[in-house]
């Protein structure tokens, strides 16, 4: 898919080239500006990875104006990995965090999300728009109905976060059949200010874009938090069935394709 803008594309990773550019522009997001680690995580090399890489579509935004040798031409990511895949992946990389037994059980083609970033440069424009329509197409595509994965918060100060995790608890707490729950031993309540004492505006201000975007189209957060501490970051699970949907979205990602 070529954009209006001419220099960039997006598409879904075909070469290792590809792949070794979102690996680099998930360590400049994750590890340099966010402060992340992980067993895999190449810091000499500049590269993101994990053992879940291999089993995972890679949709890619490229700009062609940067150089592919250098891996710097991936300028946004995101990780995706339908149902029918994850027993030869191992699992879902959310299952670490997340019991998914209740979305698997239902028997429904699912979508985990993952690694979703954008280059610092792109951010403000067009770029997660131009991510979002290309997974729209790759949704329909393959007739999945629910998609899910984790998305942050940065830093693990519950206290800090205690007014946000709660407004995501009180107001956008998945219904039952979506409710996936934090693992045991990492669970952590969300539910930390009384409802009726939430600050609406301040919680709205801390709850990053990416979790209100998916808000604002009717998606949900499972039950609990999961505080990730090699990632420093306090992760959410967002929850969106494409039936719940708002109907304008619902026409972007139900749409036949050509």
């Amino acid at each position: 898919m070529i954009s209006d803008d001419p220099n960039l594309e997006i598409r879904l990773a075909t070469r290792e080239v590809d792949l070794l550019g979102a690996q680099r522009l998930r360590y400049r997001v994750f590890v340099e500006e966010l402060g992340g680690d992980g067993p895999l995580v190449d810091h000499a090399a500049r590269l993101e990875r994990d053992a879940f890489d291999p089993h995972y579509d890679h949709l890619v935004l490229i700009d062609h104006r940067r150089p592919t040798e250098s891996f710097d031409h991936v300028v946004g990511v995101y990780r995706l990995m339908p149902g029918d895949r994850a027993a030869q992946a191992g699992g879902f990389y959310c299952a670490a965090e997340y019991d998914l037994d209740r979305l698997i059980g239902a028997g429904r083609p699912i979508l985990e999300l993952g690694r979703s970033c954008v280059d610092a440069q792109f951010r403000g424009g067009s770029a997660m728009y131009l991510l979002w329509t290309a997974l729209a197409d790759y949704i329909a595509e393959r007739g999945i109905e629910v998609l899910f994965g984790v998305a942050s918060f940065h830093g693990t100060d519950i206290g800090a976060l205690s007014n946000a995790l709660s407004f995501l608890h009180h107001r956008h707490l998945a219904p039952d059949d979506l409710r996936v729950r934090a693992v045991e031993g990492a669970f952590q309540p969300m539910d930390l200010v009384p409802a009726d004492q939430v600050d609406r505006r301040a919680a709205m201000q801390s709850i990053p874009a990416l979790i209100k975007a998916y808000l604002r189209m009717g998606g949900f957060v499972g039950e609990g938090a999961f505080i990730d501490h090699a990632f420093n970051t306090t992760d959410v699970c967002l929850v969106m069935d494409i039936d719940r949907i708002a109907p304008r979205q619902r026409a972007l990602y139900a749409r036949e394709t050509a």
